[in-house]
C-alpha cells in the first residue's frame, strides 16, 4: 500500500504514520518541516494555507491519503480536488462535534449535522470539520471515508488533557477529582484510532463512523486510579460533588481535562452510537495500557510535553486546586 500522510509528525498523524510504517506500507508524509516524521516516511513539504503550497503534490499517485485538517475546510477541498484522480480513497479524521448539540446519548452517524461549507474560511471547529467532510465527499464519493473521533488520547498528545492528570497525579499529594467516579467516558486510544483507520480504509470502506470506545469500556474513576498507580501512587484522588465544583466556578474540560458533569453536555460528548465501527472491526485498548503507555512516553521525553499552540493548555491553577480541596 502507498500512503499519502498530509500531516503525520505529530499525534493523530504520527500514529497513523508509524502504523502504516510497521505494516510495511510506502509512506509518503507531506508537511510544513517543523516536526521530523517517523524514520522511514519519506518527507515532502509545503504549506496548504499558502498560495502553490501543494506544489509538492503535483505528481505521484497513491492507494490512500489520510488527512487530519482541523482548520479551514479549503485546505481540504483544494486538497482532495488535487488528489481525486491520483489517489484510490481518502480518509479524512473528522470528528463527533460535527453533530448538532445537543446531541442525545445513543445518537448515530445519521443524527443532526451542523452546517459546513468546502469554500468556508475558518470559521468554529464544528462547521470547520463538517465543511471538510463535504469537501472529501465532494472529490472522491463513496471512496470517501469520514472518521469522527471523540475525544482522543494516548502517547504524542499535544493537547494535555491526559498528559495534566498524569503530571499532577505524579506530583502526589491531595489532588481534587470531580465525581462521580463511576462516570463513564467514551474516549479513543490515538493508536487504536490509526489501527481502525487504516484498516476500514484498505478494507475500502466509505462514508462516516463514529470511532470512540463504547459507552462502558472506561469510566473517570478507573482513568484517573490508573495515573496515581502508574505514577508511584503517591496521589490522593479526593472526590468532590460536582455540583460543588460547578459552583467554585470550575470549568468542566478545560479547567478539570476530560471531566464533564453528567447531563446535556456528557450526553453530547460522551453517548455515541458506535455500533457501525465495531461492526467494521474496531477494538480498544484497556485504558490502564493507554495511561502507561502515554506515562512511558512522558517520561522518555525528558522534559514538559508538547502543547499545540492554537489551544490553551489545560488544567487547574494552584489557587484553584487549593479552593476546590477546601471544600
Amino acid at each position: 500500500m502507498r500512503l499519502l500522510m498530509l500531516g503525520g509528525t505529530e499525534f493523530v498523524g504520527r500514529a497513523i504514520t508509524e502504523d502504516a510504517l510497521d505494516r510495511g506500507w510506502e509512506v509518503t508524509v507531506f508537511h510544513r518541516g517543523h516536526h521530523a516524521p517517523p524514520p522511514g516516511a519519506t518527507a515532502v513539504h509545503g504549506d496548504r494555507c499558502a498560495p502553490g503550497g501543494l506544489d509538492a503534490l503535483a505528481e505521484g499517485e497513491w492507494d490512500l491519503v489520510v488527512d487530519t485538517w482541523g482548520g479551514a475546510p479549503t485546505a481540504v477541498r483544494d486538497s482532495a480536488r488535487l488528489l481525486s484522480g491520483r489517489a484510490a480513497r481518502y480518509a479524512y479524521i473528522s470528528s463527533r462535534s460535527v453533530h448538532a448539540y445537543p446531541a442525545p446519548a445513543g445518537l448515530a452517524e445519521d443524527g443532526p449535522l451542523v452546517e459546513g461549507c468546502p469554500d468556508a474560511g475558518s470559521t468554529a471547529y464544528a462547521e470547520d470539520k463538517r465543511g471538510a467532510e463535504i469537501a472529501a465527499a465532494d472529490a472522491f464519493g463513496d471512496r470517501a471515508l469520514l472518521v469522527r473521533a471523540g475525544l482522543i488520547i494516548g502517547p504524542y498528545e499535544n493537547v494535555g488533557r491526559l498528559p495534566w492528570w498524569l503530571e499532577r497525579t505524579a506530583r502526589g499529594g491531595p489532588v481534587p477529582v470531580p465525581g462521580p467516579r463511576g462516570l463513564p467516558l467514551q474516549y479513543i486510544d490515538v493508536r487504536d484510532l490509526a489501527r481502525w483507520t487504516l484498516d476500514a480504509a484498505g478494507a475500502g470502506l466509505g462514508g462516516a463512523y463514529n470511532v470512540v470506545s463504547p459507552v462502558g469500556h472506561a469510566t473517570l474513576g478507573g482513568l484517573l486510579e490508573a495515573c496515581s498507580a502508574v505514577t508511584g501512587g503517591r496521589a490522593e484522588l479526593r472526590w468532590i460533588d460536582p455540583a460543588r465544583v460547578e459552583e467554585a466556578g470550575v470549568a468542566p474540560w478545560t479547567e478539570l481535562p476530560i471531566w464533564l458533569p453528567e447531563g446535556e453536555l456528557h450526553d453530547h460528548m460522551y453517548g455515541a452510537d458506535v455500533t457501525r465501527a465495531v461492526a467494521a472491526g474496531l477494538t480498544c485498548r484497556p485504558v490502564e495500557e493507554t495511561v502507561a503507555d502515554t506515562w512511558a512516553w512522558l517520561r522518555g521525553l525528558g522534559g514538559a510535553a508538547p502543547q499545540r499552540p492554537d489551544r490553551p493548555a489545560p488544567g487547574l491553577s494552584a489557587e484553584q486546586e487549593a479552593a476546590l480541596l477546601a471544600l
